[in-house]
């Protein structure tokens, strides 16, 4: 059950053997029996120190909490083994949530914390360069297009966030490898930011020029919530394919405060407005949400907008979906995190994410050494999406994690049929692992989806769908 150095392995026995027990003021000065605690009983006792100040910052004690913070101060480590790594970026995002509750110390405090965009990108990269969870998401996505685009002679994708020109130059040689020859490919990259795209622009461009296959790029310098479908131009003649790697969650953020009414709505082949349909089927989503919340592990809906689906016909996710649902794409592959972190309360996203990053944490530590530089501000990266989880409420909170069921229900009600993977995509991601020669990484089908694991901790799915009338 246990592992010497106090890897994630500790979190399913811990959260049993430590429920949200408090901890009293008098049980919690300074200690040096802590240094002398044994890694696996560190890591025990720190997820322990971790669950019951998140239950004191929860009910307000706010004291409690910040005798727990100091205790955990003399356990956490940034560069430990990977429990003292959790627990070092869990206690700063439960100390940032402590913070927001003095607008005007946090802004002070915040003022010179300044984050660079090129550096997200550049550790984005790195993440996708050592871990292998972006590069089974993209060999499935590529070769789901493939397949789907057999005997098409002219090929649209639409990239939710093109920031990996790698995945595209993939799919330029896969395609141009064809029996019958490559079609005409057009690829519309979305990304919030223009040298992003220019650069996604430049590769593009040199790898199709070098395989001879005709290629247009049309960047769109918006954020998702913002995107404006007019300006997306789906050609006649043209088959579509649409492509998201961990962007639809960022819908899921408080609708009530975002922009809403402004996604043009598009019409259904009858020339029905789609908005008008999702209002006439409101009262059987409601049953559907229902019943989710009886099969699902927990609820994943905070009361401002987990999922805005469910909710108004006039919530970004609704509006989003039905926008696509209106391109009549004829593949759509979808990569998110599956894992819950979009619950109503403070206990609940504690107690799943414990779970998910501790399990990304123990990959990287089978990956890179604790002194790795690129393993430092991976885990830097990672601890922002932590502080977000935690720290945030309503629209501030973006990393609206959610399991792979809601997003099922989701696709199906906006008008998408599910496209089992096929045989040859499940072969190519399984020989990808392979070569990573860590018996930690895996891969499982369910429901005609894939889901790449850690150990036995699902960590991000994949599946495919298509438009259906």
């Amino acid at each position: 059950m246990f592992q010497e150095d106090g890897s994630s392995s500790v979190i399913s026995s811990s959260l049993q053997m430590f429920p949200m027990l408090s901890v009293s003021p008098g049980t919690m000065s300074p200690y040096p029996w802590l240094k002398e605690l044994k890694p696996e009983e560190r890591g025990l006792y720190l997820i322990h120190l971790l669950v019951t100040c998140a239950n004191h910052v929860a009910t307000g004690s706010l004291e409690n909490a910040n005798i727990a913070l100091d205790e955990i101060s003399h356990l956490a480590s940034p560069d430990g083994d990977t429990m003292q790594r959790i627990a070092s970026y869990f206690s700063e995002a439960l100390a940032d949530r402590i913070l927001r509750t003095w607008p005007g110390v946090y802004k002070a405090f915040r003022l010179t914390q300044i984050t660079i965009y090129a550096e997200q990108v550049l550790v984005r990269k790195m993440f996708s360069k050592f871990l292998p969870f972006m590069k089974v998401a993209f060999v499935i996505t590529n070769q789901a297009i493939v397949e789907a685009m057999e005997g098409e002679k002219m090929v649209h994708v639409i990239d939710l966030n093109a920031a990996e020109p790698a995945q595209w130059c993939a799919l330029i040689q896969d395609l141009s490898a064809r029996p019958e020859g490559p079609p005409h490919l057009r690829i519309t990259g979305i990304h919030q930011q223009k040298e992003v795209l220019e650069q996604m622009a430049h590769v593009l461009i040199e790898e199709a020029e070098k395989l001879d296959i005709p290629f247009q790029f049309n960047p769109l310098v918006s954020k998702l919530e913002n995107l404006d479908f007019e300006k997306v131009h789906v050609k006649t003649g043209e088959a579509l394919a649409v492509s998201s790697i961990m962007q639809l969650h960022l819908l899921l953020a408080s609708d009530s405060e975002l922009r809403k009414n402004s996604l043009p709505m598009p019409m259904n082949a009858s020339g029905v407005h789609l908005q008008m349909v999702n209002q006439m089927n409101q009262s059987s989503l409601r049953e559907l949400l229902e019943k989710d919340m009886v099969n699902s592990r927990s609820p994943s809906n905070d009361s401002a907008s987990s999922s805005p689906l469910y909710s108004t016909p006039s919530s970004n996710m609704d509006s989003f979906l039905t926008a696509l649902w209106g391109l009549s794409p004829k593949i759509m592959v979808v990569t998110e995190q599956d894992s819950d972190h979009n619950g109503t309360s403070l206990m609940e996203r504690i107690s799943e994410s414990l779970y998910f990053y501790s399990a990304l944490f123990d990959s990287l530590e089978s990956t890179l050494p604790r002194t790795s530089l690129e393993r430092i501000r991976i885990e830097k990266m990672l601890g922002e999406e932590i502080k977000n989880i935690v720290a945030c409420e309503r629209a501030e909170r973006k990393e609206r994690h959610e399991k792979l069921g809601k997003w099922a229900q989701r696709f199906d009600f906006a008008g998408f049929a599910n496209v089992p993977l096929g045989y040859y995509a499940m072969l190519q991601a399984n020989k990808l692992l392979q070569g990573y020669n860590c018996d930690g990484y895996k891969i499982k089908e369910e429901n005609g989806c894939v889901v790449i694991c850690w150990q036995d901790r699902p960590l991000f799915a994949v599946s495919t769908w298509r438009f259906r009338r």
